[in-house]
């Protein structure tokens, strides 16, 4: 996981744009985004950038959050879509994670290095027990009135 407290300079933030990022920036909100992941950081009253996303896949111009399902990982948005994620999607986050990291000296460290990290996840499978309808207990809803 990162250290979101950690804070960066504006130039390396800003370095990210020779190195292959997408940057777009905002009122002092930075959107990083590449091979289909993106994170987010915001200036602080110091005048560095701190991150307030970490990085995640990115879904129609969303951030996502990884659901680690028990059987199968979906990416869910804040609008209530649910998405199974694809082996390429996983890929691609490992890789933006790993390349931005480097580019901004954070060290990875070996369990972070050995595969995706969910955001959101439910392994008890045990009927009765709360989760063993993940639907039910992570919010991953279809809208009202749909079946």
């Amino acid at each position: 996981m990162w250290n979101v407290n950690e804070r960066f300079s504006q130039k390396a933030i800003e370095s990210l744009a020779a190195l292959g990022f997408g940057v777009g920036s905002t009122r002092g909100v930075v959107r990083v985004e590449k091979y289909g992941s993106g994170a987010e950081f915001r200036k602080g009253t110091d005048e560095c950038y701190q991150m307030t996303v970490t990085p995640t896949i990115m879904l129609k111009g969303q951030f996502t959050r990884l659901w680690d399902a028990g059987y199968q990982k979906f990416l869910l948005t804040d609008d209530g879509l649910k998405v199974p994620a694809l082996a390429s999607h996983l890929a691609n986050l490992r890789r933006f994670n790993e390349e931005l990291r480097t580019a901004l000296g954070v060290p990875t460290f070996y369990n972070e290095a050995l595969g995706s990290v969910s955001q959101i996840s439910v392994y008890d499978r045990v009927k009765g027990r709360n989760g063993d309808v993940p639907d039910k207990t992570v919010g991953a809803h279809s809208p009202a009135g749909e079946h």
